[in-house]
């Protein structure tokens, strides 16, 4: 890669992907949505801010202990933190952003413990789904436990929008890597007594997504932290210009994304494309979490996503952005990646595609295949190898890359019955 086609990226990686569909590819800076259409009901005074500034991208602007959960026994505090991020998707500058970090009992070592900012999985876009606020679910409370135990501190970003005002931009993954290197920074900020320079991007599903994006926008966008390394499982981010291509995929999760930000600038309204069984589907997204949204689609007897729009999916799919796309370009910093052979929400194929799209734009991939796990059994069942991933970055030792030994998966094998949080 050229200097100047590797400036070129750098460039166009730094802008948002919503200002680069705008027409001629300009940017602009707009309004940032709020209000009860964009899930904002901050769950305590704590999630908003008044102050007269919110200071660069990682700044603290407020933090208060909370006990720590039952089932995160190696975690010696617990504070939550609002901090200041950059809005990507709408470009309306600088806001807060809610999140936890978690420090493990003990005395830090010399220069601190190594720092894990995690990119948690889809909880839903309103506020009520904070994890700081509502606490982890049991999966990845477990998980991170165990990253602590190993001795990393933990960030924990809740991502822009959940917590902190305006719309959740549902797998937009500049906002969402951006809120997660600037947990980081703020981790630093708060406890550099305790904390050192020594960064890795963590993130399963939607997290996945978000700690790549972290990863691609890491050397532009905050080039002050030490980023050694990405870990991504079940990962859900497409990658156009890779040499596999793939069909266009219809999830569950696409009503997130289109309620949240996932429109085109031009596009009508969500609430003018839904039909009225879609409204309570709204409804719900925008007052609670993802276990609300299916209860009332329960409910309303919806059997199929397009029962909830009143426009042919075909149509819809002209006013998305593809929120999933990332390009395959050099990101300069080791990837692991994990994917459960047994996953039918993001199949182990579509995983193979990201890595091989990976490995051809010249990253150091590490892709492993777990036999009878799913999408979210990968998560567990996983840790033993990147945490071996990251010890070895520490001391310095690159493990070596397997894009010379990749190949396809095939199709989704049974679920094994005995592994921990083994849901497909």
């Amino acid at each position: 890669m050229t200097e100047l086609r590797a400036a070129l990226i750098t460039l166009i990686l730094s802008l948002p992907l919503a200002a680069c569909a705008t027409a001629g590819g300009a940017s602009r800076r707009d309004a940032l949505p709020t209000g009860a259409t964009a899930g904002d009901a901050p769950p305590s005074p704590f999630y908003r801010f008044d102050g007269a500034s919110l200071g660069a991208p990682g700044t603290v602007l407020r933090s208060e202990p909370i006990p720590v959960q039952a089932d995160m026994p190696h975690a010696g505090e617990a504070i939550r933190l609002l901090y200041t991020s950059r809005d990507l998707r709408w470009k309306s500058g600088e806001l807060p952003v809610s999140g936890v970090l978690f420090l493990p009992k003990g005395t830090p070592p010399a220069g601190g413990w190594p720092l894990v900012s995690w990119g948690h999985g889809t909880l839903g876009i309103s506020d009520a789904c904070a994890p700081s606020w509502t606490g982890y679910r049991a999966r990845d409370a477990v998980y991170l436990d165990k990253w602590l135990e190993q001795g990393f501190a933990v960030a924990a970003s809740d991502y822009q929008g959940l917590g902190g005002p305006g719309p959740h931009p549902y797998h937009h993954w500049q906002s969402s890597g951006a809120s997660v290197l600037d947990a980081a920074r703020a981790a630093l900020a708060h406890r550099r007594d305790a904390i050192s320079n020594r960064v890795f991007l963590v993130g399963q599903s939607q997290g996945s997504g978000a700690v790549m994006g972290a990863a691609i926008q890491a050397r532009a966008y905050a080039p002050d932290l030490d980023v050694r390394g990405v870990v991504a499982s079940a990962l859900t981010s497409d990658f156009p210009d890779g040499p596999i291509a793939l069909p266009d995929r219809q999830s569950n999760t696409l009503f997130l994304e289109v309620a949240a930000g996932g429109l085109r600038p031009g596009a009508p309204s969500i609430d003018a494309l839904v039909t009225p069984v879609g409204a309570q589907l709204l409804d719900a997204a925008r007052t609670g979490c993802t276990r609300d949204i299916a209860a009332r689609a329960r409910k309303a007897g919806v059997s199929d996503l397009a029962d909830a729009f009143s426009v042919p999916m075909d149509t819809l799919k002209g006013y998305r952005l593809r929120l999933k796309d990332m390009p395959s370009a050099n990101i300069g910093i080791p990837v692991f990646l994990a994917s459960g052979k047994a996953d039918r929400t993001t199949t182990a194929h579509r995983q193979y595609a990201g890595a091989v799209a990976l490995c051809r734009g010249g990253n150091r991939v590490i892709w492993r295949v777990y036999a009878g796990l799913g999408h979210d059994g990968a998560l567990h069942g996983s840790f033993d190898d990147a945490h071996r991933f990251a010890k070895a970055l520490l001391a310095g030792t690159t493990p070596a890359p397997s894009c010379t030994a990749l190949s396809d998966p095939g199709e989704p094998d049974a679920l094994d019955p005995t592994a921990p949080f083994n849901d497909d």
